[in-house]
């Protein structure tokens, strides 16, 4: 062991309901989010517009997480995530790794309550968003700070690691998904790969957030790291409300494909590290109804990277790299 300095690393994931009573509350959640929902008079009116909302989507949105087992996957995922990083990081370090959902159990506050009865000496802040937004990964840092800030634990050095969109393993673990998923097509068929990241605010990206053009690289690192011949697009998907959001979205690239004579799609969801709803139902049920509607022959999704060795190496090999540079302000 390095030596009996204690390392907590904090895993930040969006959440998802841990069944279908628990739906409502944890849209509540979602959009009482004031790095989310901000508007003029939003303090005001941000918790009875949330609590609306909510009470107005959870029917349609059960509908979809009974269609997937009742219930988000996310948080058995993460944690798997969790301990197969902390075993990796225990070959050399004194880690443990926590896990911290942005909009349901086990929320920020839980993991500093189990800081406050067991201190760490350093802290290792990991959003598990490949790329930086201030409406994801930006939105657990908040209310990090704003947790931390609240329950007085000492000030300890801590580094942030905003982003891991460009990191070999990562980049290697995602190539090895599509490769696996290419399998599944017929030897020599053209496969187009359509790269679907969760949409955002466009307005968002024009106040200066570095997503879209970070969903871009990745995608062309990826490309460029796997090596095919395949054609790729990028789309978008999860708009939620009536504003304009990044595009296009995925339904649009489908049916454009479609109408172009596209027989065979791999759908890549490229912002995502575990499976939960936007990939098993919206992707690999709904659009894949809408793909065989359209009819496009073959439609495949990869899985997403979950507990795969070569991803958790590259959470590994983060976390070692910041613990080794100056401590994040």
């Amino acid at each position: 062991m390095r030596d009996p300095h204690k390392l907590a690393v904090v895993l930040f994931q969006l959440g998802g309901p841990d069944s279908l009573e628990a739906i409502e509350p944890f849209l509540y959640n979602l959009f009482s989010d004031p790095d989310i929902i901000d508007f003029p008079l939003a303090r005001l009116a941000r918790r009875p517009l949330a609590r609306l909302v909510a009470r107005i989507r959870a029917a349609k949105v059960r509908e979809h997480y009974a269609e997937i087992g009742g219930k988000s996957p996310i948080i058995e995922l993460t944690r798997l995530q969790a301990r197969a990083l902390e075993g990796e990081l225990q070959k050399t370090l004194a880690a443990r790794v926590f896990v911290a959902m942005r909009y349901w159990r086990p929320l920020t506050e839980e993991v500093i309550r189990e800081l406050q009865r067991d201190p760490a000496d350093e802290l290792v802040l990991l959003p598990l968003y490949p790329q930086y937004s201030r409406v994801t990964g930006g939105s657990s840092l908040s209310e990090w700070r704003r947790q931390y800030a609240r329950a007085g634990l000492p000030d300890v050095p801590t580094h942030v690691i905003r982003d891991f969109y460009r990191h070999p393993l990562y980049l290697e673990a995602v190539v090895e998904r599509i490769n696996q998923t290419l399998a599944r097509f017929p030897a020599g068929a053209g496969v187009t790969l359509v790269f679907s990241a969760h949409g955002i605010p466009q307005n968002v990206v024009t106040a200066g957030d570095p997503y879209q053009e970070q969903v871009e690289a990745t995608v062309e690192r990826v490309m460029a790291r796997g090596g095919w011949r395949h054609p790729q697009r990028l789309c978008y998907q999860s708009k939620v409300g009536p504003g304009r959001w990044l595009q296009p979205m995925l339904h649009h690239t489908l049916r454009e494909l479609a109408a172009a004579g596209t027989e065979n799609v791999l759908v890549v969801p490229i912002a995502f590290v575990t499976d939960h709803i936007e990939t098993l139902y919206e992707i690999d049920i709904e659009a894949r109804a809408e793909a065989a509607a359209l009819g496009l022959r073959r439609f495949e999704m990869t899985p997403g990277l979950n507990e795969s060795p070569t991803f958790v190496r590259a959470l590994a090999d983060l976390v070692l790299a910041a613990v080794k540079t100056e401590v994040a302000r």
